[in-house]
């Protein structure tokens, strides 16, 4: 079965998913002694507000150390969501971009949901509008809609499924052995490396991560002749010629899972850069390399580096306990709604783990 995929027509340069905007507000680099002051600050601010930081994998290291230090946690999306909701802290900080914040408070609507910066989000999210994919879902009512938690709650409002990229085999598989058909947003890689996978009949959503998309197929050949027994690790959000050539296609968590667990000396890892600290703590003899996003006339060979992922700093934690900035909201029905595709998801892979569903075969993490 042929993926089929949906284009629309997207911002120009001038539009919201410009990434320059993000990039001029990157937080200054710090210097030591500031370093050391704002994390003393932050985690008193943290304890006297009754706060948790819960950080991605993507963000500063400063930021996922902080996390861990005070009691908080550093993972994927879904389980930065899962870890507010399950902690006894009424309010909670989510270092990250803003379908994360979202997300935490579809799943914490009591809870307070604070960010360092409102403007952090994700080339997914941008590149998927609500208001269009509503009218592409409209038709195709015929299709079951699986979106990637990528995505604004108003779009989530709106699917069946939400998936990760460690459950989406799962799901889809699960869908297709029930006869149903799929239509998919927004990662056009992700959605292909499924589809291939499963052979599901889906229709999909021409979106992709602006970090993930730039890795190079030919880059990866020519660094691999330098490290021949590397390992090549690749997040499913990658184009083809990338997943292709990979040893392990996973989430961020499955990525580090085989990092600490594999036996090779050296890693290629394609996937953003940010994660490259949390490997290094848990596989401190191990060599990293960071995979190639461009050729040799471009200004670099490995800028794998979310800018909106790099909006968030210290200060900006400081800033959004001391001043309660950086609020996230969901209205309602918006947020029911988009609870139901989540619920469905947890239910779902609750039940896999436990082993009350055949053919599961575990993964950890999410996007």
């Amino acid at each position: 079965m042929e993926a089929q995929l949906f284009d629309y027509i997207r911002q120009d340069a001038e539009g919201a998913s410009c990434t320059a905007h993000a990039w001029a507000k990157v937080p200054a680099p710090l210097n030591p002694s500031q370093r050391v002051d704002l994390k003393a600050r932050a985690a008193a601010l943290l304890k006297a507000r009754n706060a948790v930081l819960v950080a991605h994998y993507y963000v500063d290291g400063d930021l996922q150390d902080l996390a861990l230090e005070t009691g908080g946690i550093v993972s994927d999306s879904l389980e930065m969501a899962r870890f507010g909701r399950d902690h006894e802290a009424q309010t909670l900080v989510v270092a990250g971009v803003r379908f994360m914040g979202e997300s935490a408070k579809i799943l914490s609507p009591e809870k307070r949901v604070l960010m360092p910066d409102l403007d952090a989000t994700c080339s997914l999210d941008l590149g998927c509008p609500a208001e269009e994919f509503a009218a592409f879902c409209d038709a195709h009512p015929d299709r079951k809609v699986v979106v990637y938690a990528n995505t604004s709650a108003a779009v989530k409002a709106r699917a069946d499924w939400m998936v990760t990229s460690s459950c989406a085999l799962e799901i889809v598989s699960h869908l297709k052995a029930q006869g149903e058909k799929i239509l998919w947003a927004p990662d056009r890689h992700l959605g292909r490396y499924i589809q291939e996978q499963t052979g599901a009949d889906m229709l999909m959503w021409n979106g992709a991560c602006i970090v993930h998309d730039e890795f190079k197929g030919l880059e990866l050949d020519l660094l691999r002749e330098q490290h021949p027994d590397a390992m090549i690790l690749v997040h499913p959000e990658s184009p083809k010629n990338v997943v292709d050539k990979a040893h392990v296609v996973g989430s961020t968590s499955a990525l580090i899972k085989a990092v600490v667990e594999g036996r090779a000396q050296e890693y290629i890892v394609a996937t953003d850069n940010g994660i490259l600290h949390r490997m290094r703590q848990l596989a401190p003899g191990k060599t990293l390399i960071e995979a190639p996003t461009a050729g040799n006339s471009a200004t670099c060979k490995s800028c794998a580096h979310c800018p909106w992922m790099a909006m968030n700093g210290l200060q900006g934690i400081v800033d959004c306990l001391e001043r309660g900035s950086g609020e996230i909201t969901v209205d309602e029905p918006v947020r029911a709604k988009a609870l139901g595709c989540i619920d469905r998801m947890l239910d779902f892979t609750a039940a896999l783990k436990a082993g009350r569903l055949p053919g599961f075969v575990p993964n950890i993490g999410a996007a």
